[in-house]
């Protein structure tokens, strides 16, 4: 079996919550390993950039019109996609350490694992 072929069967079995967990897994998974290499500022461009890109897919999803979710949920992750911008500059600057993000994305890890085992 192809990779195209067994990513086209996992898109076509796997449920939009559990994408979201996947991508946030992964890209957790880059920043913990920055930090753990004890890269800061600038050296941490590519998990930063990922982390900013999924936020930033998140908002526009969760202010696209035809979004099912609550309209209060949909405001909270706006709004902590809008301070994952902020705070990631303040990262970059080396103001402030990662480990503000990884664990933003671990708690909404959680919440998804949790949506996916009520369901």
């Amino acid at each position: 079996m192809t990779i195209t072929a067994y990513q086209a069967a996992r898109s076509r079995a796997e449920t939009p919550r559990a994408a979201e967990h996947r991508l946030l897994s992964q890209i957790t998974g880059e920043m913990m390993d920055a930090e753990s290499a004890g890269l800061k500022g600038a050296q941490l461009i590519n998990p930063l950039h990922r982390n900013r890109e999924m936020w930033t897919a998140f908002m526009t999803d969760c202010g696209a019109e035809g979004n099912s979710l609550p309209v209060e949920l949909r405001a909270s992750i706006i709004s902590l996609g809008l301070w994952v911008q902020r705070f990631t500059s303040d990262v970059m600057a080396g103001r402030e350490p990662i480990g503000e993000l990884i664990a933003l994305n671990r708690t909404v890890m959680d919440g998804l694992k949790v949506q996916r085992l009520a369901a």
